[in-house]
């Protein structure tokens, strides 16, 4: 009885082992390979080969449920790193932590109504993989005001202003938002992550990151400015070096 019951538990452990392999290969023929790029990442001045790759949601489809950044390195060793899922994956080699090695910078777009992007940035200098990070988007606050006004805040730096929105008061005052020139009720303002954050060289010499979070008000389509950061990776962190608020193009009023 016990040496059935050990075979048993043999088949059913070997028919694992194989199911597991046949679900895993099937899993690793659906990577595509979207972009291939020969660049030294090491540090070593030999190239080394660069891939992001992707799982579409559905056969066909453009959002891509997996995407990884894979790198087969000139000693002969493979690096690879998960991403979060997204649309059209970019990469860029550019020298952001300032050690004399390009690091590899990917930008991926969510889809969301916002126009937001995802960052990741990964420096494999020495053959050792490190995710460097990249800036937090900045912590806005922005609310509406009576009068069919807006004040936005950024926190990192006390920076204030406030807009005069009458110009967008008939279609406020249509909605509900406002009546007679009133606030009908406390209303903050949407602030959004990063919807671009570009490598920028700064006085002829440095890389650094410059970001861009849209405001808007009522809805998404009620952009109302631009806040823009300009960062510089210092001592193994992220500085911010300056900000500015942006005023959007303000609608006319239909009637």
């Amino acid at each position: 009885m016990k040496k059935e019951m050990i075979f048993a538990l043999a088949a059913l452990f070997f028919m694992t082992l194989s199911i597991t392999g046949v679900y895993a290969g099937e899993n690793n023929s659906k990577w595509k390979t979207l972009s291939k790029n020969s660049m030294d990442v090491t540090g070593d001045g030999k190239d080394d080969l660069i891939e992001i790759r992707g799982i579409p949601y559905e056969e066909g489809q453009q959002f891509l449920k997996e995407i990884q950044l894979r790198i087969s390195a000139s000693n002969g060793q493979e690096y690879k790193t998960e991403l979060d899922g997204g649309y059209n994956p970019q990469v860029q080699f550019v020298d952001l932590n300032h050690d004399n090695v390009k690091d590899m910078y990917v930008s991926i777009d969510t889809g969301g109504s916002g126009g937001i992007s995802n960052h990741y940035l990964y420096t494999l200098k020495d053959f050792k993989i490190t995710d460097l990070t990249v800036p937090d988007p900045l912590v806005i606050n922005g609310q509406f005001h009576n009068g069919y006004k807006v004040s936005i805040t950024i926190q990192e730096t006390g920076k204030s202003v406030t807009f005069d929105l009458r110009n967008r008061g008939m279609d406020y005052e249509k909605s509900g938002l406002f009546i007679n020139g009133k606030l009908s009720e406390p209303t903050e303002l949407m602030v959004d992550g990063y919807s671009s954050l570009k490598p920028v060289i700064f006085n002829g010499e440095n890389f650094g990151l410059t970001g861009v979070q849209a405001i808007s008000g009522a809805y998404h389509a009620d952009w109302i400015a631009n806040v823009v950061s300009t960062w510089m990776y210092e001592n193994g962190k992220w500085i911010l070096k300056d900000t500015k608020i942006m005023e959007g193009k303000r609608k006319k009023n239909r009637h």
